[in-house]
């Protein structure tokens, strides 16, 4: 296993214990953030400044709606054709909305006066990663919606990943980008030598998450264990994300798409939720920090780069691109659990055309086929537990009103 995924176990700390910090804490992860609904199931707790309620907070405007736009001219042959993810991008955006135009359709969500970052994903390069062209045709978008360049930060958790991934090469020289955490530093660590006048880098001391999970192998009576902190970008800087997942098959979570980059990209200390092969928490993590209210209310827009996926052995690619494959579509939600369903249906359909078990029946203790998995078990049951607090839709067949999936093809 890569030394980028260590993770938590889970420990159960006593009931007045957790219900002392519940009282003391004026957000509830598990029940209303707002305070408006039933109460918390002890030992989740999101700290920080009060939230007002917005129209925008998860699930956003268009709540169990997915669109996924299909155009094969996105990628061939190892190619991104610019032009044809702009196209793509303005259809999705404007049948999510129903605007006249593109421009339109992003001023739905934006407007002069925004400061607005841009989660990416940088893991996963070359073969699968937040395309430069999306990422570049983003920004021209929130430009016509009216936000200024210098307004803008495309950020990820690791700053070496983007270079890496080279966003710097590509990005517009007013438009600020970076990480959250220096790599190599401490899981717990907030402050990072050289970064102090970084606007992106570096995490806010009194807004968090805190849950009974602490990493393998941490010393369980150091508080700081139990708390993931919120980046500074996310609670002092910007008013509003969009977020820009891909599809990708997960080593530990299952997928990664919309609820993991918002959980993942967005806090410290998430190593404690995938650290060996026997404690995954993935499916406690991602639901409890997705809740915080500064996130639920920040994240107004997700856009999922399918162009290129990765059905198996994610979320790093290959350098040969074993398990890569061009998919040639983007897929448009305000709601990250819709979103997340339609992606897991989608790997899951790809992987059984390659012969492979679906995602939840994979796992060495489980279906093992090719000898890479690194977990015991890896069930993406993030994607309905988000639902359950409702951050979003997932109800399957029988049970209910089905996520609203409509594909285009161009």
């Amino acid at each position: 296993m890569s030394d980028r995924y260590p993770c938590g176990t889970l420990k159960r700390r006593g009931f007045l214990g957790a219900a002392a910090v519940a009282a003391a804490s004026p957000w509830i992860v598990g029940g209303s953030a707002r305070g408006d609904g039933p109460a918390a199931t002890a030992g989740a707790t999101a700290h920080g400044p009060k939230v007002e309620p917005s129209k925008f907070d998860l699930p956003g405007l268009y709540p169990g709606r997915v669109v996924e736009v299909r155009n094969q001219a996105m990628i061939h042959k190892g190619r991104k054709d610019r032009d044809a993810i702009k196209a793509s991008l303005d259809r999705g955006l404007t049948s999510l909305t129903g605007a006249d135009d593109a421009v339109e359709a992003w001023k739905t969500f934006f407007e002069p006066g925004d400061v607005v970052g841009i989660k990416v994903v940088p893991n996963g390069y070359p073969h699968a990663f937040s395309s430069h062209e999306l990422v570049l045709e983003t920004i021209e978008g929130l430009k016509a919606a009216g936000v200024k360049t210098k307004d803008i930060f495309v950020f990820e958790r690791f700053r070496s990943e983007m270079v890496t991934a080279r966003y710097q090469d590509v990005l517009p020289a007013d438009v600020r980008w970076g990480g959250l955490t220096a790599t190599g530093a401490p899981q717990i660590q907030m402050e990072f030598e050289g970064f102090k006048d970084d606007p992106i880098a570096g995490y806010d001391r009194d807004a968090y998450v805190q849950m009974d999970l602490v990493h393998y192998g941490e010393d369980p009576k150091d508080d700081r264990q139990y708390r993931s902190h919120l980046g500074r970008l996310l609670t002092k800087t910007v008013n509003k994300v969009v977020s820009i997942p891909c599809l990708k098959d997960h080593a530990s979570a299952g997928v990664t798409g919309a609820l993991k980059n918002i959980s993942h990209g967005s806090v410290n200390n998430v190593a404690r939720s995938h650290a060996n092969s026997f404690t995954n928490a993935c499916g406690q993590f991602i639901p409890q920090v997705v809740a915080h209210p500064t996130l639920r209310s920040k994240f107004v827009l997700q856009i999922m780069d399918g162009v290129r996926g990765i059905y198996h052995g994610g979320p790093m690619s290959r350098e040969d691109g074993r398990w890569s494959w061009d998919n040639n579509a983007l897929l448009f939600a305000t709601d990250p659990v819709a979103l997340d369903h339609v992606e897991l249906r989608l790997i899951d359909a790809k992987r059984k055309l390659e012969g492979l078990p679906v995602v939840a029946a994979s796992g060495k203790a489980t279906s093992d086929p090719t000898g890479v998995e690194g977990f015991d078990i890896r069930h993406p049951q993030h994607i309905a537990l988000a639902g359950t607090l409702g951050l979003g839709t997932y109800l399957l067949e029988g049970k209910g009103t089905l996520v609203k999936h409509d594909l285009i093809t161009i």
